[in-house]
């Protein structure tokens, strides 16, 4: 279940969602998120992107960035996916091309996908959970792209 919004400081110029991780299906970030056109048409591409992932067997998906604020108008979403358990030669390579700031993923899904952690290098989901204006904590969304059984996505 995805919780309401919450503020977190003057200084965040929209509300957020609380602190933590919280899991939700695609149906439900849809039905929370994709509220308007422009939200729809990025959902739909965050929607292929994990298709793409499911497809080579990631099993973890993250979704943040604006599009899941109060933002009226986000400019796009940011995801994090997991390496565990993925076929490097099913991905989609346009997940793994990080060139002039990811351009390609813009493109091709409307979003921005990143690793959770890279080899050497400090994960990125603390970084995700923080509000860039503030610093405060705040919650990001859970999806398993594996659809439950006789589910589809």
């Amino acid at each position: 279940m995805i919780p309401d919004f919450v503020s977190v400081g003057a200084s965040a110029p929209w509300p957020v969602l609380p602190p933590g991780i919280h899991d939700a299906t695609l149906e439900e970030v849809a039905a929370r998120f994709a509220t308007t056109p422009h939200r729809a048409w990025l959902f739909g591409g965050f929607v292929r992107a994990v298709e793409a992932l499911r497809f080579a067997g990631c099993s973890t998906i993250f979704l943040d960035g604006s599009f899941i604020t109060a933002k009226p108008h986000p400019g796009d979403f940011d995801g994090l996916w997991d390496l565990d358990g993925v076929d490097p030669y099913a991905l989609d390579p346009v997940l793994l091309d990080f060139d002039n700031m990811r351009a390609a993923q813009k493109a091709k899904y409307f979003g921005e996908m990143f690793l959770t952690q890279l080899p050497h290098q400090p994960g990125l989901l603390p970084f995700f959970q923080k509000e860039k204006f503030s610093d405060a904590p705040k919650g990001i969304v859970r999806i398993s792209p594996r659809p439950a059984h006789g589910a589809t996505i």
